[in-house]
């Protein structure tokens, strides 16, 4: 058995998946949350793992939970209300801490009030998921020679969306502004008409709109870049907003839904495009393999760094990419033009 990981939200929608992939690659797993009968339930699953039911109000209980751990990932959002929590707990056990946040707040208040207390302690790593995550990812590995970038442009297709109860929980606790990079500082959305983007084969032409998530935080972190804009398609809105949408439905043995995923970067410096896309299915389970791929990559770094950091910054994301399964995520080549 290899280390043993702290699963906090393990019987959650997309904690399942991590859990399936870190207990098929011969980890020791800690299952924790609040639920103590969803714990004996996913245990029945996983009998060589250990469950801990603990509360992000009860400090005693977290720390419980994950004593013994290398790392913890936090898989119960709103991350809003569960970093923090969770941060100090791995910061008094000195146990690494990765999450999964789409909230460019949560991401944000990661970065100010734990940049200086995890040095020399711990490492953090907020927002390593589909969003945030696999769009940092991607930008960095496609500039990863520039080292100043006028614009980058992130389009995120969805042919459809399935919400979990997780992620409606997150749309109605997460009220704060929405912020994007411009002049190379964050500023508060303004209001922009939809355009029309060719995503290709499975998902076609959409119309896109702005919608910044916690990609915009993590990649002005590190990148020099005077612009970032997210936009996501129009149609995947309307299934999240519409109350009568199902959550998602096992269609394979992965147990991803039917939904289908394009993550498109097209980056310019000066006279000069480049663009790389991600394909793949079910942006719930793709998390999984982005987060098992982090945990690899601490663990067999000797000398992990310390502090607060992005998947993209810390890890060489070109190599990173290249590392996953294209049954999980598929990564064309690198294309570039002139303007």
């Amino acid at each position: 058995m290899k280390n043993s990981i702290a699963i906090y939200g393990a019987y959650g929608h997309t904690g399942k998946f991590i859990v399936a992939e870190l207990s098929r690659k011969g980890y020791q797993l800690i299952l924790t949350g609040r639920d103590e009968e969803k714990l004996q339930q996913l245990k029945k699953q996983y009998p060589n793992s250990t469950i801990k039911a603990a509360d992000i109000s009860d400090a005693a209980s977290l720390d419980n939970a994950f004593s013994g751990s290398e790392i913890i990932i936090n898989c119960a959002g709103p991350f809003l209300d569960t970093a923090e929590p969770i941060i100090e707990s791995a910061l008094r056990l000195g146990i690494h801490y990765i999450d999964l946040s789409a909230e460019q707040k949560a991401v944000l208040d990661v970065f100010e009030n734990y940049a200086e207390k995890a040095k020399g302690k711990i490492l953090i790593i907020p927002a390593v998921a589909f969003y945030g995550g696999l769009g940092d990812l991607l930008s960095t590995a496609v500039t990863h020679d520039w080292d100043k970038i006028d614009e980058i442009n992130i389009y995120i297709g969805l042919d459809s969306w399935y919400p979990t109860k997780g992620t409606r929980l997150t749309g109605d606790r997460n009220h704060y502004t929405r912020l994007t990079l411009k002049n190379n500082q964050l500023q508060e959305l303004e209001p922009s008409v939809p355009i029309d983007w060719n995503f290709q084969n499975p998902i076609g032409i959409k119309q896109v709109v702005s919608l910044p998530l916690s990609e915009i935080i993590t990649i002005s972190r590190h990148l020099n870049v005077n612009t970032i804009n997210t936009y996501l398609s129009q149609n995947s809105l309307d299934d999240l907003r519409n109350k009568d949408t199902p959550e998602p439905e096992a269609i394979d043995e992965k147990n991803r839904s039917s939904q289908h995923f394009s993550l498109e970067v097209v980056a310019v410096k000066d006279n000069l495009k480049r663009t790389i896309t991600a394909q793949g299915q079910d942006i719930y389970a793709v998390t999984s393999p982005l987060v098992v791929e982090t945990v690899n990559r601490i663990l067999s770094d000797k000398k992990a760094k310390t502090g607060v950091t992005v998947i993209g910054d810390f890890f060489d994301a070109a190599d990173f990419l290249k590392s996953l399964n294209e049954d999980d995520i598929t990564i064309s080549a690198l294309e570039e033009s002139h303007l």
